[in-house]
């Protein structure tokens, strides 16, 4: 397809009847309720009441009690044209002690959860883990025990069992980089940890459950479309010299490279970081093939990209991400600098692995400093990001990508991690002392986008109805 459509407005249809449109959320940041209906604590609600840990000392307690408002918040996703709605479930409402006995109660709530979208027609895309690791199994060593591979199978086994029935496609993890890497060797995400000791074990551990879960969805229902998603940032050196250059390929193996050829049947990218040899140390016979699996689709999951120096003083990989700010470059109120070309890069660069399944953007975004007006969220810099990024997704395609769905990240505004509630990035602005929703120009926009792509499909689905 070969066509100008930069200069063009940009329209749904110019993705195809067959493209997916939607949005993401995830439990922690949207449920609340942290202890209702037997749900268990999990690291986040731990880590959420550290003193220091989040930003202005917020937590999820509330966060946009999704969990007692989700039937108005559905009727919102309804409000916006969305068809499909990304979310995932809690492991501590499901398995409050991380294995063993079963509460029907957190159950049952997904259960209602699913049956309400699927009355408003809506599909729902579930992840089996976005973080929220039962608080009691991190006490036994979380991701860095190898038993957590056991532990994550019989819980992708209960859910596939529970909801397999209406719930077809599926995320096993949300971004195994920031499982490991924000939690277990910052420091700076849930449980806290740091270190290369825990780093590795846990980023072992996470590719093995990517894999395994996987099959056991597989094994467990019909028509399964089953998926998992990575962060990732298109890397470039700061300068032309040969170091930066080197250091910037090296952060490239690790944020873009680690977690998605295992999965491939490639292994470790060792021998471009040596700092992974170590990694060995927690292998055990016959996990190479353990850690591969034939995804049906792999979610790509980008909002930046990253510009890196040669750094003597950064242990391990020896180089250094130069600041957006500093670099004075245009940037979100997390500071990442607004770069769409990004997301073009990465889809070429994952659809150039050999036997790579279908690609969805399962996240992405861009959180501003909305503000109420007069009872009006105007965020026009929301909706030029997304229109900027959406174009770059269309390139991609347009040159032969199997992109297939596209999921803006968020649904509604939400509780950012250790960013706490500053970040705003829904479509959806939440007053967090009332939880009054209120549908920004962001989402009124999205909603007309997809109108149309909703005609074409229903149009569609009426002629082969009555061919």
């Amino acid at each position: 397809m070969s066509f100008d459509f930069i200069n063009q407005p940009l329209t749904s249809e110019m993705f195809g009847d067959d493209f997916t449109w939607g949005v993401a959320a995830s439990a922690f940041q949207s449920e609340g309720s942290p202890l209702a209906d037997g749900k268990s604590h999990s690291i986040w609600d731990h880590f959420s009441h550290r003193k220091g840990k989040i930003h202005r000392g917020e937590n999820a307690t509330v966060a946009c009690d999704f969990y007692n408002r989700f039937n108005s918040d559905i009727q919102l996703l309804r409000q916006l044209n969305i068809n499909d709605f990304r979310y995932s479930f809690s492991w501590c409402r499901i398995l409050p002690e991380g294995s063993g006995k079963i509460n029907q109660a957190g159950i049952d709530y997904y259960n209602r959860l699913i049956d309400t979208l699927l009355e408003c027609n809506i599909t729902p895309w579930f992840t089996l883990y976005h973080w929220d690791l039962p608080q009691i199994l991190q006490e036994k060593g979380g991701w860095t025990n190898r038993e957590i591979v056991n532990w994550f199978n019989e819980y992708a086994f209960v859910c596939a069992r529970s909801f397999g029935d209406r719930v077809k496609n599926w995320m096993v993890l949300n971004e195994p980089m920031a499982i490991a890497g924000a939690g277990y060797f910052l420091g700076v995400h849930a449980p806290g940890k740091k270190g290369l000791q825990n780093f590795l074990p846990a980023a072992h551990h996470a590719v093995l459950c990517q894999a395994t879960a996987a099959r056991t969805l597989k094994d467990n229902i019909n028509n399964a479309n089953i998926g998992t998603t990575f962060s990732c940032s298109y890397v470039t050196p700061e300068s032309t010299s040969l170091k930066d250059a080197m250091a910037a390929n090296r952060v490239d193996y690790l944020l873009n490279r680690m977690f998605i050829e295992p999965a491939l049947g490639m292994g470790y990218p060792v021998k471009s970081l040596p700092m992974l040899k170590r990694i060995e140390n927690y292998m055990a016979p016959g996990d190479e093939q353990l850690m591969q699996h034939n995804f049906d689709f792999i979610g790509i999951q980008n909002y930046t990209r990253e510009v890196v120096k040669h750094s003597y003083l950064t242990p391990y990989i020896h180089a250094a991400l130069i600041p957006a700010q500093k670099r004075k470059v245009e940037c979100t109120t997390m500071n990442w600098e607004i770069y769409p070309n990004s997301i073009y890069r990465m889809l070429k660069k994952y659809s150039e692995y050999k036997n790579m399944p279908a690609l969805i953007v399962t996240e992405n975004g861009a959180s501003f400093n909305d503000t109420l007006i007069n009872n009006k969220v105007y965020d026009d810099r929301r909706i030029h990001f997304l229109e900027c990024n959406m174009r770059e997704v269309l390139k991609a395609k347009n040159e032969g990508v199997n992109v297939k769905g596209y999921f803006v990240w968020s649904f509604t505004d939400n509780f950012e991690w250790s960013e706490g509630y500053r970040p705003r990035f829904g479509l959806v602005y939440i007053d967090f002392t009332n939880q009054k929703r209120i549908i920004k120009s962001s989402g009124k926009w999205y909603a007309e986008f997809l109108q149309s792509h909703n005609s074409l499909k229903n149009k569609k689905l009426s002629l082969l109805q009555h061919s």
